[in-house]
């Protein structure tokens, strides 16, 4: 990690020193959306209801804000195929910066 360019995917901030990041995107959901998505991967009762009401309440993305400086947490849309793609070009893209 002490050398950089690394990417971390995961759904929580509390084992991350704010060290460790140059930047962090949170990824965002409409709750129908997440819902029928998580529903088709199977997810019900308590799993199902707790992703979303961490969705509802931007449990993420308060923790990120909690945990790193306001200007390396970037929210990003990810309704549809097209916010994923958009999302993944802006990621891209900083990441040609950061290695320049």
């Amino acid at each position: 990690m002490s050398d950089g360019g690394n990417i971390i995917d995961y759904h929580g901030c509390e084992f991350f020193p704010e060290r460790w990041f140059d930047i962090v995107f949170v990824l965002r959901t409409d709750n129908t959306i997440l819902y029928d998505r998580l529903e088709q991967r199977g997810y019900a009762g308590k799993k199902l209801s707790n992703n979303i009401d961490c969705e509802i309440f931007q449990t993420i993305l308060e923790e990120a804000r909690e945990s790193y400086s306001k200007e390396i947490v970037h929210e990003l849309p990810s309704n549809t195929p097209e916010d994923m793609e958009r999302n993944l070009e802006q990621i891209q893209l900083w990441l040609q910066q950061w290695r320049s």
